[in-house]
């Protein structure tokens, strides 16, 4: 089957999905987005977390036809969608207490209203990297990577949501996020600091 959705801000067509072939798949295999990594394939370890219309998922469990018209944001876009946010002020009133649902992060129709600009890469090179990336960089919370793609994708959702969270929501937020190297600390630590500087920019 053929299968049409956005990622990125971009429109992507995918031919020839198997239709047991998950969204995993078909990013890093058909797509040539290799940022979120295949470890469990059981929806265990938060490796392979994006965004899909604004959630969390973990793109192993999802199948590829369940995207159809759907928007998707990888850890290659991570950078643009926080700019977007900010400029157009998603998420902003979750932040304040203003209320977001039930389900928090930016609604179906605000995910479908978010474009890239034609000139960045696909891959997320050359962009200006979002707060929460560089948090994790200024905090030492990266080492062999892995698991990074995920927990950035789920710490910006988190900060989207809860721009000042406290020690046990970052710990619930990242719970689905396996990291076998740092021993966590760092990565709560880059959460934190993200939160801070978040604040700053307020």
């Amino acid at each position: 089957m053929r299968v049409n959705f956005t990622v990125n801000g971009r429109q992507q067509e995918a031919d020839d999905v198997w239709e047991g072939e998950s969204l995993l798949y078909v990013l890093r295999e058909r797509l040539g987005l290799p940022g979120s990594k295949n470890a469990c394939e059981q929806g265990e370890c938060g490796s392979c977390t994006v965004r899909l219309d604004g959630v969390p998922v973990c793109s192993c469990l999802v199948a590829a036809g369940q995207v159809e018209g759907r928007d998707v944001v990888t850890v290659e876009g991570l950078a643009e969608f926080a700019k977007q946010r900010e400029e157009h002020g998603h998420g902003g009133a979750c932040g304040t207490g203003g209320g977001c649902g039930a389900k928090g992060g930016v609604s179906l129709d605000e995910a479908k209203r978010w474009q890239s600009k034609p000139g960045d890469s696909q891959t997320g090179e050359g962009v200006e990297l979002s707060n929460i990336q560089q948090a994790f960089i200024d905090a030492g919370a990266v080492q062999c990577g892995f698991c990074t793609p995920g927990l950035l994708v789920q710490a910006d959702a988190l900060l989207e949501e809860n721009s000042s969270p406290s020690d046990q929501d970052i710990r619930e937020a990242l719970s689905g996020n396996l990291c076998r190297c740092t021993g966590y600390e760092k990565i709560l630590d880059a959460v934190r600091l993200a939160a801070a500087r978040q604040g700053e920019a307020v």
